[in-house]
């Protein structure tokens, strides 16, 4: 049976290149196993597709993507600090086993599973606290120094990183943290069974200790078919943009129905479309959107709040897009960013973040219209409303009699 050995890395180590080709040269593996999918193997090797702009302007959850790009930009700004970029050790790994005629396999999970997986098991409580620590990371990246990265290679420090991790966000270590040392030992012990030789591992440290666990105990191993598995949700945002569309619907309804007169049922409707607009347009033009962006936003909102299957946002990132022309090119242009403020200059980047702030605001809106309408109104929404369904009520029974 083939004998493994890991090795641990931080990724944005320096002393960890040293590392992976000191073990290459004493351990003399005949494959070498990399923490990597083929798409991240691709663009280490920079042979992946780059996506077009309107691949972006396709994807409806544009939260995820600055997500990515922020984490992406964490991993970068600390690699650059140290002198090195990120995945310089799988780069070495891969280099010194091709120099050498080793066969490398790519034995982690592909990144989008992976990430879809982690998005889906946040709940709206989980996405929020993920928000504030990137946020919180953002302004505290700068203070990280050399040390503090090599020190995520001792175990007794990993293991404090690792459970305030769990401690923040349990589901989102499961996805990231768990699953993975399952996936990437299902695929060890598959090398292990086919008796190749000598498997040497380069995965990140905060794998090694769940890694071994697996490798020594491999029928804990939980189903690869568990692992891979498409995530399935319920359709709450639908669910939500339903609920809203009827119930503004009720509402009006009430209103006009209870006798208080035509002008507070129009004054009910401009305050929709004035909050509605006012909030997405305000939040695109705080991040620097285009002025036809903030009218476009103040123009749609009130009535993509009520299409369930429609976003502000998506139609602002349109107009953006269309206004500052992001090119291919931006794409390596944010992931070269040296600053949150140099990335946010960047036209693709301007435009997901837009979309996303643009969306954020309509959403605010929708909350405090149902909050402020009636205080707004002047009048009392427990008569309005009962005295508005009882003569509605009445209405559809004279209609039918």
């Amino acid at each position: 049976m083939s004998e493994i050995r890991l090795v641990g890395t931080a990724h944005v180590s320096a002393q960890s290149v040293e590392d992976v080709r000191r073990a290459i040269e004493e351990f003399r593996p005949d494959i070498v196993a990399v923490e990597l999918d083929l798409a991240r193997f691709q663009a280490l090797r920079k042979e992946a597709r780059e996506p077009s702009v309107d691949d972006v302007l396709e994807l409806r959850d544009s939260h995820q993507l600055l997500i990515q790009w922020i984490l992406s930009y964490l991993q970068r700004r600390i690699g650059l600090d140290v002198g090195v970029e990120p995945g310089a050790e799988m780069k070495a790994a891969i280099a010194e086993a091709e120099q050498r005629g080793i066969p490398v396999s790519l034995v982690d999970r592909d990144i989008r599973l992976t990430l879809l997986r982690f998005w889906h098991s946040l709940g709206i409580i989980g996405k929020m606290k993920m928000f504030y620590a990137l946020v919180v990371s953002v302004a505290e990246v700068d203070e990280l120094e050399e040390f503090d990265v090599e020190q995520l290679k001792e175990q007794s420090v990993m293991d404090m990183v690792m459970e305030e991790f769990r401690r923040f966000s349990p589901e989102g270590a499961k996805s990231l943290i768990d699953e993975r040392d399952a996936f990437i030992a299902h695929n060890l012990v598959r090398l292990r069974e086919q008796n190749i030789g000598r498997v040497l591992a380069v995965v990140g440290a905060g794998h090694v200790q769940g890694i071994n666990r697996y490798l020594e105990d491999p029928a804990a191993l939980p189903p690869m078919e568990e692992l891979t598995r498409q995530p399935k949700s319920f359709p709450w945002g639908l669910v939500f943009g339903i609920s809203v569309t009827v119930l503004f619907v009720l509402l009006l309804a009430a209103i006009g129905f209870s006798g208080v007169g035509l002008d507070t049922l129009l004054y009910a409707f401009i305050f929709w479309v004035v909050i509605h607009g006012a909030l997405s347009g305000a939040f695109a033009l705080v991040v620097g959107a285009h002025p036809y962006t903030v009218l476009t936003c103040f123009a749609v909102a009130w009535m993509t709040s009520l299409h369930p299957l429609l976003a502000v946002g998506w139609i602002a990132a349109v107009v953006e897009a269309k206004v500052r022309r992001p090119e291919v090119s931006d794409f390596r242009r944010i992931y070269e960013a040296g600053t949150i403020t140099e990335m946010a200059r960047i036209p693709l980047f301007k435009v997901v973040l837009i979309a996303a702030v643009a969306n954020l605001g309509c959403m605010l809106g929708t909350f405090l219209y149902f909050i402020f309408l009636f205080p707004v109104l002047g009048i009392d929404p427990v008569v309005v409303i009962s005295t508005g369904f009882q003569n509605m009520a009445a209405w559809f029974a004279g209609l039918f009699a």
